[in-house]
């Protein structure tokens, strides 16, 4: 009779040491992972409270010398100037929209299309060859990209088009991070379509559909739950994006003016996070720190709030094949 395995485990000391370090160890792993979390949403909260509290309750050193004591009506300003304690909070969350869609309008037909010429056209050898080639984008420092949109993009295409653009725009960002998000996209919606099970394409070709209509009607409504996550992927890059928009927006400036218009200057939250911080704003007081903070925590709500929507939609249609 052949020995118990788990029988044998339980009887040696010295192997069941082992196993308890080990997941002793893991779980160390998890938990710090979870503290870290905690300690950075704390970090932000307790932060973005005391910059609300600052704006409520004025000192001395909150004081703007042409409009007097700061206060919540600083927070729907029509410009983003910590230096002058205004924080037009809608001027980073216009900038950061108006990013994100110009973004999403260039990756989203690009990755799509490049996802299903990958999963349900190219043979195997050019897959081997083009999947790789497509996501080394990914691998581009957004540093480099950012230097691109400006000397390249914004130069030779936006002000080509539209001559009354300036040297530093919103739509040559939004076009360099979407060159940004496009391997995203594609990575992710091939994966999911590849998914699919053969069985469903096969009985597609035998109810007389040609490859576009399998596509379109079944690969694609099968694999909707990942095609969603990869564009929810993709929205949370492109409005996390930094450099990018630091470098091609002309958010390096010492104010953002509030604009609808893709072809001004403008700023983002993560981009004016970034020169705030590096100290081209002129921030001298506690108060313009902490509203780095607040802008923070108003960049991971938007960001949770996508991620919780994503989630509940793709659980609702998600298959099991």
């Amino acid at each position: 009779m052949a020995p118990n395995p788990e029988r044998l485990l339980r009887a040696n000391p010295r192997r069941q040491l082992k196993e308890r370090l080990v997941k002793a160890l893991v779980a160390a792993a998890a938990l710090l992972s979870v503290l870290i979390s905690i300690a950075i949403v704390a970090s932000l909260v307790v932060r973005a409270l005391q910059f609300v509290t600052g704006l409520m309750a004025p000192t001395a050193d909150t004081m703007d010398e042409a409009t007097g004591p700061v206060s919540l009506w600083n927070l729907v300003a029509d410009q983003w100037a910590p230096r002058f304690f205004e924080f037009g909070i809608g001027t980073l969350i216009v900038g950061s929209l108006l990013v994100t869609v110009i973004a999403m309008a260039l990756a989203t037909p690009i990755g799509l299309g490049a996802a299903i010429y990958l999963s349900e056209y190219a043979d195997a050898r050019v897959r081997r060859i083009v999947k790789p080639i497509l996501e080394v984008l990914a691998g581009i420092p957004s540093v480099v990209l950012g230097f691109f949109a400006l000397r390249w993009i914004s130069p030779n295409l936006v002000q080509v088009i539209f001559p009354s653009a300036g040297g530093q725009n919103l739509l040559a960002a939004g076009l360099g991070v979407g060159l940004l998000t496009i391997p995203l996209i594609a990575s992710i919606s091939e994966d999911a379509m590849a998914s699919v099970p053969d069985a469903l394409r096969q009985a597609s070709a035998g109810l007389g559909a040609r490859k576009r209509r399998t596509t379109l009607s079944v690969v694609l409504p099968a694999a909707v739950s990942g095609l969603v996550a990869a564009l929810i992927v993709a929205v949370s890059r492109a409005i996390g994006e930094t450099m990018v928009v630091f470098l091609a927006a002309g958010a390096s400036g010492n104010s953002a003016q509030f604009t609808a218009n893709p072809l001004d200057r403008g700023s983002t939250m993560t981009a004016a996070m970034a020169s705030q911080a590096s100290g081209t704003d002129g921030t001298i007081s506690e108060l313009g720190f902490n509203s780095l903070f607040f802008v923070g925590f108003v960049l991971f709500v938007i960001t949770l709030l996508l991620n919780l929507l994503a989630d509940r939609f793709v659980r609702r249609v998600r298959q099991s094949y």
